[in-house]
């Protein structure tokens, strides 16, 4: 990280920090850290440097949720880790993760600005995005922030949403999700993300059904749970090694029907690639769904889809 943001400083323990210059900041969760919340961090960044304070991010080590309810699955857009390195690509100077703990949780909204982000974190200007909330319940909104801000003399401002051309709502983490989830629309996700959605994992063997369709496939086993996992079907996808590129390729994400599959498996067929990936770590990048995953009455008739698949897949990614 410290090659893109070389004077930027990770704080995850602001009991020890030491103290901090002025601040501008800007709070939120910041999955995906997507083109609303880039322009929330642009905003701010403008505000520290017109006012000579240090610009701050400060975000949290989970969902909220996940606090309360044991059950509940995330459907990450992006990781904690890799929220933090993307966070790191602005030029801020500091990145704060905060512990969501019990403690923090029963905060007021006046507590919580006046503890955390006045006492630790010495910031002087808050800038929020139109929608976000915090504190106890969530039962304030931004007119109480700006009345507790003023007696604490803390400038709070409020951005605006982001609403693309084509979208009927602004852009949130909520609507990406929805895109990936519901409809495999990683085409849509990546312009709300200004990135592609990319699946990180380990390469575990498989039972080489493909090897046998003269399509061989990798298996990944995605590195974290709460990761989100697009819908079933076939996708044009690149494929990474490390962080360096490896060849196009497609994914299927399903059961596998025409062989009375039972478990969702998630496979990746690397196009003129025969190395071998086994325990490797791989990262794969949607770039458009193709076509649902489907049951097909023989072997040979998937093969010939499978063909059509991949002459599709190296048009799309060329055009790209």
């Amino acid at each position: 990280m410290a090659n893109f943001a070389p004077q930027m400083e990770i704080i995850s323990d602001i009991e020890n920090v030491k103290s901090l210059p002025e601040c501008a900041a800007t709070i939120g969760v910041f999955d995906g850290v997507h083109a609303g919340h880039q322009q929330i961090i642009k905003q701010m960044i403008r505000d520290a440097k017109d006012h000579g304070f240090k610009s701050m991010v400060i975000t949290f080590d989970r969902q909220p949720r996940e606090l309360f309810d044991a059950n509940y699955h995330p459907q990450l857009l992006t990781t904690q880790k890799n929220k933090v390195f993307l966070l790191s690509l602005f030029e801020v100077d500091y990145v704060v993760v905060l512990p969501f703990t019990m403690e923090m949780a029963r905060l007021s909204a006046h507590d919580f600005m006046q503890q955390v982000l006045k006492d630790k974190l010495n910031v002087k200007l808050l800038r929020l995005g139109y929608d976000n909330r915090f504190g106890h319940g969530r039962k304030e909104g931004f007119e109480d922030y700006v009345r507790y801000g003023k007696d604490m003399g803390m400038r709070v401002l409020q951005g605006n949403p982001l609403k693309l051309e084509g979208y009927s709502e602004p852009v949130s983490s909520s609507l990406i999700r929805r895109l990936i989830v519901e409809d495999g629309n990683v085409k849509d996700a990546r312009t709300l993300m200004t990135r592609p959605f990319a699946l990180m994992g380990t390469i575990k063997s498989g039972e080489h059904i493909g090897s046998t369709l003269g399509f061989p496939t990798a298996n990944l086993e995605p590195d974290d749970d709460g990761k989100l996992i697009p819908a079933s079907g076939v996708y044009a996808v690149k494929a990474f090694l490390g962080y360096a590129f490896i060849k196009p390729a497609m994914m299927n994400i399903g059961t596998r029907p025409t062989f009375n599959g039972q478990k969702q498996t998630l496979e990746v067929n690397i196009f003129d690639f025969d190395g071998d990936l086994y325990g490797k770590q791989i990262a794969v990048d949607f770039i458009q769904r193709l076509r649902d995953e489907r049951r097909f009455d023989s072997p040979e008739a998937l093969v010939a889809q499978l063909e059509k698949d991949k002459q599709q897949v190296e048009q799309i990614l060329n055009q790209k």
